[in-house]
């Protein structure tokens, strides 16, 4: 009889044990952080190896509070022990972290988006004369401006359907990431995306600034000089049209 009851309790306290488990799970889906942590670090020091592995994903995402990785290698370290095949493979993500971790700093604050602007996107400035007075002149320039233009539009088109930036973070660096380092590599990526942007926006209109100055000019001295031409004597008219066939 007394070994029944025995037993009898024991399966009554392992309900209990399986009902506050469910329940510290539920406070967690609801976000409940605080209450989640107070449930969990109960059970996790009655010994479930599945509250210890909450409770060390909690303390490895900052859900307990604040990031610390050493707490959530000790949590994994004791489930995994129990065999909690979970806290295995989170043990081998903290190695991970720990081998790429110059990789992790670089996406999280050390991309500056030089790879973005490779050769087919770099768009030297034409530089143009304060003016041009010959024909061929004219449509040298106008085809360095054409050309500028089409390799800006270009890089506009691909700076465009590269962002946002996160989309260059390798996937097996990604799943490596923490919550708040997420976070930061996304406001850091969002900052070098907003100074390329700016970059090319500022680069055009210095273009398009020294472009219209010399086109002013250049229509400027076209239409006097026609002028000239049209009410000039008819020998000078001929001969002006035989040095313009010349040049």
């Amino acid at each position: 009889m007394k070994t029944l009851l025995f037993c009898v309790a024991l399966l009554a306290a392992g309900v209990a044990s399986a009902d506050e488990l469910a329940d510290a799970d539920a406070l967690f889906a609801k976000k409940a952080y605080p209450e989640a942590l107070q449930k969990y670090t109960r059970l996790a020091n009655a010994g479930s190896p599945v509250a210890q592995q909450h409770l060390g994903e909690m303390y490895f995402y900052g859900e307990a509070g604040a990031v610390d990785m050493d707490k959530a290698a000790g949590w994994f370290r004791k489930a995994a022990a129990k065999g909690n095949a979970t806290a295995v493979a989170s043990l081998d993500l903290i190695k991970q972290r720990e081998q790429r971790r110059a990789e992790l700093d670089y996406w999280i604050a050390k991309y500056d988006g030089s790879d973005i602007r490779t050769d087919e996107y770099r768009c030297p400035a034409p530089r143009f004369p304060a003016q041009s007075r010959q024909n061929e002149d004219i449509e040298r320039y106008g085809a360095k401006m054409t050309a500028w233009q089409d390799c800006y539009n270009r890089y506009v088109e691909h700076l465009n359907a590269v962002t946002p930036l996160t989309k260059r973070i390798p996937a097996d660096i990604k799943k490596l990431l923490t919550k708040a380092e997420m976070e930061k590599a996304t406001a850091h990526l969002s900052a070098v995306q907003q100074g390329l942007e700016e970059d090319a926006k500022i680069g055009a209109r210095m273009v398009v600034a020294d472009f219209t100055a010399w086109r002013d000019a250049t229509d400027a001295y076209v239409s006097q000089h026609n002028e000239i031409v049209k009410n000039a004597p008819a020998p000078e008219r001929e001969q002006e049209r035989e040095s313009r066939k010349n040049n």
